[in-house]
């Protein structure tokens, strides 16, 4: 998908989304005696209520989402800031517009779409919601408050060694499940993962995302980031998917352990030179443990790469938190057995059952996907309730995981980075910050031809 440019962000930034019942849509509908459940209002409100109805023709409201600000904008796409009407929550909502896709771009977007459907792990931004108009594809997806980790380094230098193991623990968890789907992400990149919360990271964009019949089949679509690209990409007619995502885990942990990238150049011409001379310098300041990782993830041979459960079992990785489990199989749709469920999809149920939701229609709607607004709700809702935060310690103020996200505006999406890096970063205490385009070769999603 498009690099997006962070603009604005609306004044409403601060609304509460930690409450656990709908709130009150009885002033919108002008009906405080009305008996309808608050499902049944915000329907009522879309196709009765004229100022819902003139909000969503000036595009300030699309289903149950209401936008309060833009979070980044692309070639043919625009990443907002939303509201959903009854959970309260805040979501990011990728408004792309059908007029400018071509039939690959379609196809890119639907691999895009079928792939984030049927993920479900801590470490990977969720996607809730496709709301199709007749000139516009919505993609609902969780929000991500820290923003890119790559505006983190960028501005404040390398991380630590152990606050780097954790991260890359985290990508290397979520990476591990999508090769274990037969899911090759092919984009990953410092600019894709995102601070969700206290010491979380999360892989997003999966807009070169694509999945095989087996890990050993041949692609040919030569895609991503030319510093993140692996060799292969710039000299042969096919590659194995999973040694790419490999090769591009290794610059990734090049580089927050360095605030720099092993291969630069001013032109992507320079940059494909290094690359498959595969010659780069590891900084003195990084451990040998470490050191060794990048040199056996950064080989020229795809057949030499580590997997994943090798890469895991590094040494390195020693003391680094064991790697997240993918998420529970009720969080893409409710079981609806009592043998089965767990506490709080129970809890998640009958709060939707209180809205007016029933299970049948949750029911009904597990068919339709992330094309069923009141599945949307239902993943919603679950999501806050199995990422409740603990009380925030407000008196910690070192650089580790647990701060990321405080030190970072909300002015990045999940699903599409910033492109504008023209402010320059200030000179960490840590370590060098990067330059932000890596000696001029921009680290964008792009094809490579």
């Amino acid at each position: 998908m498009p690099a997006a440019r962070s603009t604005f962000l609306g004044d409403d930034l601060n609304v509460a989304t930690t409450t656990t019942s709908a709130r009150s849509l009885d002033s919108v509908c002008g009906e405080d005696e009305d008996q309808r459940t608050a499902y049944e209002r915000v329907l009522y409100g879309l196709h009765h209520d004229q100022r819902w109805i003139k909000e969503v023709t000036l595009g300030r409201r699309v289903g149950f989402y209401r936008f309060r600000g833009e979070l980044g904008q692309g070639n043919f796409s625009t990443v907002r800031l939303a509201f959903h009407q009854l959970t309260r929550d805040k979501v990011a909502v990728k408004v792309i517009d059908k007029s400018k896709l071509d039939q690959k771009t379609q196809r890119m977007l639907a691999r895009e779409i079928s792939n984030m459907d049927v993920v479900a792990h801590p470490n990977i931004i969720r996607l809730f919601e496709v709301v199709e108009t007749l000139s516009r594809i919505h993609l609902v997806l969780e929000f991500a408050p820290g923003g890119e980790l790559f505006n983190r380094v960028t501005a404040e230098g390398r991380l630590p060694e152990n606050d780097s193991a954790k991260v890359f623990t985290q990508v290397l968890s979520a990476v591990t499940y999508l090769h274990g789907l037969s899911i090759i992400h092919r984009d990953i990149k410092a600019e894709n993962v995102f601070l969700a919360g206290p010491g979380q990271v999360k892989l997003g964009d999966f807009g070169f995302s694509t999945r095989v019949s087996n890990l050993q089949q041949q692609l040919s679509t030569f895609c991503g980031s030319p510093p993140y690209a692996a060799p292969e990409l710039y000299k042969d007619e096919s590659y194995i998917g999973p040694a790419v995502d490999i090769w591009a885990l290794g610059v990734l942990l090049y580089f927050i352990l360095t605030a720099d990238m092993p291969f630069k150049a001013n032109t992507v011409a320079g940059l494909k030179r290094h690359i498959l001379a595969g010659a780069f310098t590891t900084p003195d300041h990084v451990s040998p443990a470490a050191s060794d990782l990048i040199s056996r993830l950064l080989v020229q041979e795809p057949s030499d790469r580590p997997g994943t459960s090798a890469i895991s079992a590094h040494t390195w990785l020693a003391t680094a938190p064991s790697q997240p489990s993918p998420l529970p199989h009720y969080v893409l749709a409710p079981t609806f057995s009592p043998q089965e469920s767990s506490d709080v999809e129970e809890e998640a149920v009958s709060t939707l059952e209180k809205w007016g939701i029933s299970r049948d229609t949750l029911e009904d709607g597990a068919t339709l996907g992330a094309r069923s607004p009141s599945l949307a709700t239902y993943r919603i809702l679950l999501h806050r309730l199995m990422t409740r935060p603990a009380t925030p310690n407000t008196t910690n103020h070192n650089t580790s995981t647990d701060t990321l996200v405080s030190s970072l505006p909300t002015s990045s999406s999940p699903s599409t980075p910033s492109k504008d890096r023209r402010r320059l970063p200030r000179l960490p205490k840590n370590g060098h910050a990067v330059n932000a385009t890596y000696g001029g070769v921009k680290s964008r999603a792009c094809i490579i031809v």
